[in-house]
């Protein structure tokens, strides 16, 4: 009798103990789920709306489709001048709001006092990155960005990358930056000279690249060899790793070689968006004066 009654002792502590293990596991399931939502919810928010005076202006003259575009009520100073005519040219409404519908209405903080709605932003395919330079009959320069998370960082990287003569990015689908009002508003507009593609897995996208005839070239501290040592002519795929983590360990081994650039100061690594600018200019150097 006493075993027994020991037994069910043991039971209702089993139960109880497993019970608690679901509970924590039930909370951080719902933890996940509710960040995911907010990922989305994030996502959906930026997906029709450019903000911004150059980056409106950079969209209207693009030929680019746009539903409307609100403006402030009141004086027009400056470029915003030249907005309401090229849309009025392009046969696009115009709303004047009062300033603070506006600034409820903007998600960057900084609009400027004009807001673009557009359809979703289009991505292109690899494949049409690869073509583009074909056109152009020049060796593809292509960007792979293996998870930007931060949006000013992939906007900072699209505007140095089309003033270099980048024919296309590349970025994942998932833990990335995606192309919202902020990217579009810190790139200055350049959004809408890029070519930009979403592609589930990186890995084979690189192995696609190096099938066309890419040398892809990875970015890490880990290695000997400087930037400007590397022959950076050709096609030429350049990888920027993630903010804080760098490429990941695939990525890493697909390159073809890996480069580094010296720091000589006590901080230990440069925003991705100025490494990004350092190697692609190193290679537009080269570029030139072969």
């Amino acid at each position: 009798m006493k075993d027994r009654r020991t037994d069910d002792r043991r039971k209702k502590h089993r139960r109880k103990d497993n019970r608690g293990v679901v509970d924590r596991r039930g909370v951080l399931d719902r933890r996940n789920n509710s960040k995911e939502k907010d990922y989305q919810k994030e996502e959906k928010i930026f997906d029709d709306q450019i903000e911004g005076r150059n980056s409106v202006l950079e969209l209207l003259e693009s030929g680019k489709d746009i539903n409307k575009i609100f403006i402030t009520k009141g004086e027009k100073h400056g470029s915003i001048n030249k907005i309401i005519a090229k849309a009025k040219e392009n046969k696009i409404i115009i709303v004047e709001k009062e300033r603070r519908k506006i600034e409820e209405m903007s998600q960057t903080q900084n609009c400027q006092g004009v807001i673009a709605i557009v359809p979703p932003y289009e991505y292109c395919e690899v494949e049409d990155i690869l073509q583009y330079a074909k056109n152009k009959q020049e060796d593809a320069f292509v960007l792979i960005l293996d998870g930007i998370e931060d949006p000013h960082n992939l906007g900072s990287i699209i505007r140095t990358a089309e003033t270099a003569g980048v024919h296309g990015i590349i970025i994942p689908k998932r833990r990335s930056a995606s192309v919202n009002s902020t990217v579009n508003k810190v790139s200055a507009g350049a959004v809408e000279h890029m070519n930009i593609a979403r592609v589930n897995n990186i890995n084979d996208t690189i192995k696609y690249l190096k099938d066309n005839g890419l040398w892809i070239c990875g970015t890490d501290m880990n290695t000997d060899k400087y930037y400007y040592e590397q022959d950076l002519k050709g096609p030429l795929g350049i990888v920027i790793g993630s903010e804080g983590f760098g490429m990941s360990r695939l990525v890493k081994e697909n390159c073809d070689f890996i480069v580094k650039i010296p720091l000589k100061g006590k901080i230990a690594s440069l925003n991705a968006a100025v490494s990004a600018g350092i190697i692609i200019y190193e290679s537009v150097k080269q570029k030139i004066t072969k």
